[in-house]
């Protein structure tokens, strides 16, 4: 393999610098910081400055990858869920099989089957009030309506709008004497004179 020279010069050529970097931007997360940390230590001699300068990756980046291949453990990323705001779920472990037992009796499918779609007739408002009567949960701690409506669109069920009956209007019927009228249609009209 080749090394770091003291001149500053490496004697690695362009083209397999621009390999390194490519299958190094083809990596994630640990395997990413392995890849670099071995680049390091078999083309750099361990010296993670000249990579930096020769490659542009991060010198941070290049240290926690060499910590790692020396300690064999894999640092945990701050994104793998050990920290932020956890689920409604993780405080309310049965709300969700709650929300599912009040809304499954007043779901239904689509009328015309076009979708697998379950459709309900309650709002997030309702389901919310329902869960606090029958359910016995109180109103500090079940989440807000947005996020139940987001965990009924999770569990399947999409809240619609019942739409109303609407009466149809009655329509006159035509007379003889309206615009509208069919006679009036059919019948020529002639012109008027004053004899």
């Amino acid at each position: 393999m080749c090394t770091w020279s003291q001149e500053g010069m490496s004697e690695v050529d362009e083209v397999k610098l621009k390999e390194l970097r490519e299958t190094c931007r083809s990596m994630k997360g640990h395997l990413r910081r392995l890849f670099m940390a071995r680049t390091v230590n078999e083309v750099f001699g361990g010296v993670a400055y000249r990579a930096e300068q020769e490659l542009g990756w991060h010198r941070v980046t290049l240290t926690k990858g060499l910590h790692e291949l020396q300690s064999g453990v894999e640092c945990v990323d701050g994104r793998r869920g050990a920290t932020g705001r956890k689920p409604a779920e993780a405080h309310l472990p049965d709300l969700l099989r709650d929300i599912r037992d009040l809304v499954d009796s007043q779901s239904q499918t689509d009328a015309r089957f076009r979708t697998h779609r379950l459709y309900t007739r309650m709002s997030t408002a309702e389901v919310r009030r329902q869960l606090q009567e029958k359910k016995g949960y109180s109103d500090e701690e079940l989440p807000c309506e947005e996020t139940l409506r987001c965990k009924l669109n999770m569990l399947g069920y999409h809240p619609v709008r019942v739409q109303k009956t609407q009466v149809k209007k009655k329509s006159r019927k035509p007379t003889r004497s309206s615009n509208r009228s069919s006679a009036s249609a059919r019948k020529p009209s002639s012109p008027k004179t004053n004899c």
